[in-house]
């Protein structure tokens, strides 16, 4: 039996809804980034050369504040903005169909942080995996390369932390804005749509990690965010709860931030890499054998609540009339 939301629309109709809200995202991010933009640059620049005027403004350590602020305005409008709106149209106003509820325990997000720390440790040997092979194509790794310094450059402009205000602020928009807004965007949305439609936990799983990757922009670490998005996602599967997936991301990212900020407060030349682990191939195993142990855990603490959900879901599903929905009109 075809799956149907609580107005009516197929899987397909769902994602098409997304995709629509997605477009208009991509319009709104671009302009709020480019007005805020246009703030940074020296009056009289060209046109021809505003693009290379406002990315060296972006990285300008005079610009922070209007940098954070593009920053957060850019994945509130592409990402947050659209599945919100896609939500309301295709569920109503019920964000229960995005995974929130209230069905969530502290042990459960204890769990749900060992995870993503120790798949974190897992996923290194990747990403040196990556760039071994990487490294046999020279023009694709110059170009790896370039990608990667270009977002070790943003990211050590917006960590310029130098007090506790500017700390807490990037907790905020560097930790628990991308946690909130990739989580609801790639598990409760993309990666429903996908289960409900294809009724494959697993494929779902992995399409939403491979787009979660690849909208991160990196080549040497494209295997390491598709490691960390399948985690999310069965951490998602097996709970069906996107708080879990939200704390155990910020806490994840608010780990990242609270190195640099440390660095920062030393007077001495920050480097993104001093924030990485050193981890060989069999500590990663054995980070692999920890995190397959916290999923089994992870499954134990959630069988409740995850049926009390599914159970919320169906009552819901009974309650609505969805032939009443305009998108059944023309069947």
């Amino acid at each position: 039996m075809q799956y149907r939301s609580v107005k009516g629309f197929t899987s397909a109709g769902a994602l098409g809804m997304l995709l629509v809200f997605l477009g208009l995202g991509f319009i709104l991010a671009g302009g709020a980034q480019f007005i805020i933009g246009m703030k940074m640059v020296p009056e009289g620049t060209s046109m021809e050369k505003m693009g290379d005027a406002m990315l060296k403004a972006m990285l300008d350590p005079k610009n922070v504040g209007l940098a954070r602020l593009s920053q957060f305005l850019g994945t509130l409008c592409l990402l947050f903005i659209p599945v919100m709106l896609y939500n309301l149209v295709v569920n109503g106003k019920n964000t229960f169909w995005l995974g929130f509820n209230k069905h969530i325990t502290p042990k459960q997000i204890l769990i749900g942080f060992g995870i993503i720390f120790f798949a974190n440790m897992m996923a290194v040997p990747v990403a040196d995996f990556s760039k071994s092979i990487i490294a046999n194509f020279p023009k694709l790794d110059a170009y790896a390369k370039n990608l990667e310094e270009m977002y070790n450059q943003q990211v050590l402009a917006l960590s310029n932390l130098k007090s506790w205000p500017e700390y807490l602020m990037a907790i905020f928009i560097m930790a628990f804005c991308p946690a909130l807004f990739e989580e609801v965007f790639f598990r409760g949305a993309l990666q429903n749509i996908f289960e409900k439609w294809w009724k494959s936990p697993f494929m779902a799983i992995l399409i939403s990690s491979i787009i979660f990757s690849l909208i991160h922009f990196s080549i040497y670490l494209f295997l390491t965010r598709l490691v960390l998005g399948f985690v999310l996602g069965m951490m998602y599967y097996k709970t069906k709860n996107i708080w879990v997936n939200i704390v155990a991301h910020f806490l994840n990212n608010a780990f990242a931030v609270t190195q640099l900020f440390i660095l920062s407060r030393q007077n001495k030349p920050l480097n993104v890499e001093d924030t990485e682990f050193k981890i060989t191939w069999w500590m990663g195993l054995l980070a692999f054998a920890v995190v397959f142990s916290l999923f089994k855990a992870l499954e134990k603490a959630s069988a409740d609540k995850k049926a009390r959900i599914e159970a919320q879901e169906q009552v819901l599903l009974a309650k609505e009339d969805p032939f009443r929905s305009f998108a059944d009109v023309n069947n």
